[in-house]
């Protein structure tokens, strides 16, 4: 079983946010896939697309412990780690880039470093979707938890599709492959 990961806020108040970016994309697969979010045993809420045998995930725990709910998910669902795909906002990526990774650091995003924590491994693949704009970006704790700009939206609605196209890549055509045509 392959996962795909969003990590986000859970909640009305954080649902347009920045930080919840890879809620946003998990989203998008599951409206594209035509299949329903269930509560999951844990903190977490899943989807399962069946012919595929891919499970995407939004943890409901918080960003800065998604680690629990991430953990929760490799060891109930059997997925191998190199399957455990985690996707996050990073605002040192400008909007309209988008990095993948087959393992990395937490690049002190504070989702990733809990995952990173609870998993006690870094050898994991990573889906960063760039949320930097020309705003003010520091305090980063302040400003992931703003909306974008009306004139950063449209692009920022692009970014979604991309990265939710990235990840129909993966599936496809493997990690590699898809790190060559999507990393920019």
């Amino acid at each position: 079983m392959i996962a795909f990961i969003g990590l986000g806020n859970p909640g009305n108040e954080y649902a347009d946010t920045k930080h919840n970016a890879g809620f946003w994309v998990v989203d998008e697969l599951v409206r594209r896939w035509k299949i329903n979010f269930k509560p999951g045993k844990g903190e977490y809420l899943y989807a399962h697309e069946s012919r595929r045998n891919v499970l995407l995930v939004k943890p409901t725990t918080g960003m800065n412990v998604s680690g629990i709910a991430v953990k929760d998910i490799l060891n109930n669902w059997n997925v191998n780690l190199k399957e455990l795909h985690v996707i996050v906002d990073d605002v040192d990526l400008p909007l309209g880039k988008l990095r993948i990774r087959p393992q990395g650091g937490d690049g002190c995003h504070r989702g990733m470093e809990s995952v990173i924590y609870h998993l006690g491994n870094t050898k994991f693949p990573r889906l960063r979707y760039g949320i930097a704009t020309d705003d003010k970006l520091r305090p980063a704790e302040k400003y992931v938890l703003k909306s974008f700009r009306k004139k950063d939206q449209v692009l920022a609605d692009e970014m979604v599709v991309k990265t939710a196209d990235a990840t129909e890549s993966i599936l496809r055509n493997g990690l590699a492959n898809s790190m060559n045509k999507f990393n920019s």
